[in-house]
């Protein structure tokens, strides 16, 4: 076995290692959160049963907190099963977008031709247009999509909470719940006035409210809608104080927007730290480039170069996907 089989093999070994420790951040969440509502789920029901015994069934509080607890585990049970990855329709529509999937994937196609064109022209190798073709095609649409996605949310989110405030409004005035959602569709900016009217419209075609909300959460999956939709569903089924609830709801969001930029300015530094750190060797390159054209010209022209080079550039990945894990946070 030569060197270069050898460097391969240990390059290729250490990057699948730095692969599994970069993506094992989340899947450890989910097994922590899916473990405490496991263990939260198992202590209500331990208590309802314990409530049964002692014959407090026929409280009419206890009755309404059964009735919620039924209803959040119907919730849970249908949101596993929604939980699944966005199509490209659901990424479009979330993005804002009117475009037709068909439309999508030509545009997709263009893009991939001409990247993998361009790659080619340049490098003069079949295999690094073939890979930028790819990357182009099925890579910058979908980030391109995800990046309008991503806005659109946080522009929601702006609004979001005032719109519940409205809501709070009128139905203390005496306002119906629909009133007052129209109200929101008519004044709110877009993209939550929008979403408003699209839960009227659909209210209007003869779906339930809990069916309209659930389309909600399809065109705006965040936690804030899904929040939103619970309290709504709850308050149908088991009554209560809506605007109460509503109230309490608005400032809870208040609550996580003010603790979302708190961390994200006590994880500036340390997002300037990764900028710096993954931006190093690029800049090391272009400076020695400059200076001393010649000196990295083995790297571009030999075999073992190019695998120096393939290594660096999958160290360099790993380290930024693994910096990126680092400062993620997530409330």
């Amino acid at each position: 076995m030569d060197a270069n089989t050898l460097i391969i093999a240990a390059l290729a070994g250490v990057a699948l290692f730095a692969g599994i420790f970069a993506v094992s951040g989340g899947t450890s969440a989910e097994r922590t959160a899916s473990k405490r509502v496991t263990a939260v789920s198992s202590r209500a029901g331990a208590a309802r049963r314990v409530g049964g015994a002692a014959g407090s069934a026929a409280d009419p509080a206890d009755r309404r907190r059964q009735k919620v607890a039924e209803t959040l585990k119907d919730l849970e049970r249908k949101a596993r099963k929604a939980k699944q990855r966005a199509t490209i329709k659901q990424l479009i529509e979330q993005a804002g977008l009117t475009l037709p999937v068909s439309r999508f994937w030509i545009f997709s196609a263009i893009c991939g031709i001409v990247i993998g064109f361009i790659v080619y022209q340049k490098s003069g190798t079949p295999w690094a247009g073939a890979g930028a073709a790819i990357a182009g095609g099925f890579g910058l649409p979908r980030w391109v999509l995800g990046f309008l996605r991503g806005r659109r949310q946080k522009r929601f989110l702006v609004e979001f909470a005032n719109a519940i405030d409205v809501i709070v409004r009128g139905v203390k005035s005496g306002l119906p719940l629909n009133d007052c959602i129209r109200m929101i569709g008519q004044e709110s900016p877009d993209p939550v006035g929008l979403e408003f009217r699209l839960l009227v419209e659909n209210q209007r075609v003869g779906l339930s409210l809990e069916d309209c909300l659930k389309r909600f959460l399809e065109r705006m999956p965040l936690a804030e809608v899904n929040f939103f939709q619970i309290v709504l569903t709850i308050q149908q089924k088991a009554g209560g104080n809506l605007s109460e609830a509503l109230g309490n709801l608005s400032a809870v969001l208040r609550d996580r927007k003010r603790l979302q930029g708190k961390i994200k300015a006590l994880s500036s530094e340390a997002k300037a730290s990764a900028g710096i750190i993954g931006s190093l060797p690029i800049a090391v390159m272009v400076l020695v480039s400059l200076f001393s054209p010649n000196y990295l010209v083995p790297l571009f022209e030999e075999r073992q170069g190019n695998i120096l080079l393939a290594g660096a550039a999958g160290w360099m990945f790993l380290g930024v996907l693994v910096m990126k894990k680092m400062i993620a946070f997530r409330i």
